[in-house]
């Protein structure tokens, strides 16, 4: 994955993923992975958004204004989580900054971003088990610890 990014990716994450791979927590929030099928795998939908993002026929708006999708060697979001209620969770991340990786957020598809200097895993964390880590603490909600490994089946 890093390969292809051309940046390295938050040191949390990667150790997220070996013990989880990529899958659902709490039967809602949705962990990018690699080789977990098409609603999982990390490249695949960070390709679909690179690509959406800088096709000329949609115009200049990006889907994640003001930012902009990351591409090799630049500057932009990543997105590496989400929810059943279309929560994103993204880093941002500047080739020119490596081993920077706030995380950006936003509800509903649409909402304000938030940022959040803090690493990947305190923000799943937080997500899951704060309730009032507004507006994306679930605990409130009593889902449950669970977590469901995604498959190839999925797609």
């Amino acid at each position: 994955m890093e390969g292809e990014l051309g940046v390295s990716l938050p040191a949390d994450y990667k150790e997220l993923y070996e013990v989880f791979g990529g899958g659902v927590f709490s039967d809602s929030v949705y962990f990018l992975g690699r080789d977990e099928g098409l609603p999982f795998d990390f490249l695949t939908q960070w390709r679909v958004s690179l690509s959406v993002d800088q096709d000329s026929k949609l115009g200049d708006v990006s889907a994640v204004e003001p930012y902009a999708i990351y591409a090799p060697g630049g500057k932009g979001l990543v997105s590496w989580g989400s929810t059943e209620w279309a929560d994103e969770y993204f880093w941002l991340i500047d080739a020119e900054r490596p081993g920077h990786y706030p995380v950006l957020a936003r509800a509903d598809d649409v909402g304000a971003w938030h940022r959040y200097d803090m690493s990947t895993s305190e923000f799943l964390y937080r997500v899951l088990t704060d309730a009032d880590f507004q507006p994306f603490g679930i605990a409130q909600y009593d889902l449950g610890t669970t977590f469901e490994r995604g498959s190839s089946d999925d797609e």
